[in-house]
């Protein structure tokens, strides 16, 4: 058996990949470690929750509508500190250059990566530069790593029956822009990346109440991100598909390709299961932000297992978790 591109989507079969390979002895400093498969580390470290992710990009097109590899860079590291709790602090960067990438483009790409920073007050403070001859990969790689700290940890895994799922916004904007440049639809500005470092909003939305798991929909789209929220918190999810905020841009365009919008990278959202009693002043910090204008509660958490839709003409239907991503070279 060899690797495939399925292996690499975000989905089951990655999933089944990773517990082959995350088998170490040495995986843990005393926190959360890597058998956990959570967006990052926490380490304990003199009092603090030292909060620690590492993510490598890989984009096609390296610029797309509404940004390009380097912020998708930046806002990928920093959310996933961010889906911890944690505030981010200090990033550092690898990058694998192609002979013959156009050093203007370069420039662009670290550009774009400041301004990332820039908003999410954090810095690049370390990194590395490895050249490869013509053909050996598709342009540029990118490896982030990152450092942030947090004053309460919050997991994927910690839904409970009785809280209510929240979505900071629009669902499936960053495949299908990605999936509908690469195809040559002249949309104009009605498909764009959501990419976006979403540490402000998540910050605003901690001190508004208590958030008992975060997760942000990355590859494998909200039904694989909302999945493992369940299966890891031993819990049912219940969505109403009404309430799911997808533009109708979106829609036209995924019912075109055959896409489920539901299974496509976001790069500037986040889900999150919060009691109850703290919807309404979470939700109301998530509107207050620039990127969580059209945050919405979408469902609940009940006792069993599975994601359930609810759907529109009042039947019911499980949400299943994609096998991969079929808008493949994302992020």
């Amino acid at each position: 058996m060899k690797v495939t591109m399925m292996h690499g989507a975000g989905g089951e079969v990655m999933g089944e990949l990773l517990q082959t390979l995350t088998k170490f002895r040495h995986n843990n400093a005393g926190g959360i470690g890597l058998e956990a498969m959570d967006d990052g580390a926490v380490i304990p470290f003199q009092g603090n929750n030292l909060v620690f992710t590492t993510d490598s990009h890989v984009v096609r097109p390296i610029f797309f509508p509404g940004g390009d590899i380097g912020r998708i860079a930046v806002c990928g590291t920093i959310n996933d500190l961010a889906m911890m709790g944690g505030k981010p602090i200090a990033l550092s960067c690898g990058m694998i250059i192609e002979e013959g990438f156009e050093i203007a483009d370069l420039v662009k790409i670290v550009a774009s990566m400041d301004d990332a920073l820039g908003e999410a007050g954090a810095n690049l403070v370390t990194g590395d530069t490895k050249v490869m001859e013509r053909g050996a990969i598709d342009g540029i790689v990118i490896n982030t790593a990152g450092i942030g700290i947090a004053k309460n940890v919050v997991r994927d895994n910690g839904l409970v029956p009785g809280d209510v799922i929240i979505v900071s916004g629009s669902l499936g904007d960053h495949g299908m822009a990605i999936m509908a440049h690469r195809e040559g639809f002249d949309l104009g500005e009605q498909i764009k990346s959501d990419v976006a470092p979403l540490w402000g909003m998540v910050e605003k939305a901690l001190d508004a109440g208590t958030i008992h798991a975060m997760k942000d929909p990355t590859r494998g789209g909200f039904a694989s991100a909302i999945n493992e929220m369940a299966r890891k918190s031993g819990v049912c999810v219940r969505i109403q598909e009404e309430k799911l905020p997808v533009k109708k841009s979106v829609m036209s365009a995924a019912a075109m390709l055959g896409i489920d919008p539901l299974e496509v990278a976001n790069e500037g959202k986040v889900i999150m299961g919060v009691p109850p009693s703290h919807a309404d002043s979470i939700l109301s910090a998530l509107r207050k932000h620039m990127y969580g204008r059209d945050a919405s509660v979408v469902g609940t958490v009940t006792k069993g297992a599975h994601v359930i839709m609810e759907t529109a003409i009042g039947g019911e239907r499980y949400i299943e978790p994609p096998l991969g991503d079929p808008v493949p070279r994302v992020c």
